[in-house]
């Protein structure tokens, strides 16, 4: 499979993306927690544009142990972006659907060389 050049390893910080065009279609790459992430572009409930909408962390709900509901947080660890046309969120880390885990996201291997990130698509 080609390698497609994404950007100088220097161009992305923590919490930016890039979407790069292959032969096959889009590719959104990520970079968090100083690693990256690359998936098709196109999501699984009606082909969006999965990996163009907002990352946010992974909303919680906060239970008592009497079991009464005590509001909500924000797992830091574990983010998520999700797809602009219907709110479909995908877990960052697996592209595994949060809604209904059977879909996911194809991922994409990335690689790091001589200072510059690529993907291999």
């Amino acid at each position: 499979m080609p390698e497609i050049f994404v950007a100088e390893s220097g161009q992305l910080k923590n919490g930016d993306r890039r979407i790069v065009k292959t032969v096959s279609g889009e590719v959104g790459v990520f970079k968090h927690d100083d690693a990256f992430y690359a998936y098709s572009n196109t999501c699984a409930h009606s082909g969006g544009p999965a990996c163009e909408g907002v990352m946010i962390p992974q909303v919680v709900d906060i239970i008592a142990e009497d079991k009464t509901y005590q509001g909500q947080t924000f797992d830091e660890s574990r983010m998520h972006f999700v797809c602009p046309w219907h709110g479909w969120e995908y877990d960052l880390k697996t592209g595994v659907s949060i809604g209904d885990p059977r879909l996911k996201l194809r991922r994409y291997e990335v690689v790091q060389r001589d200072g510059a990130i690529y993907v291999i698509a």
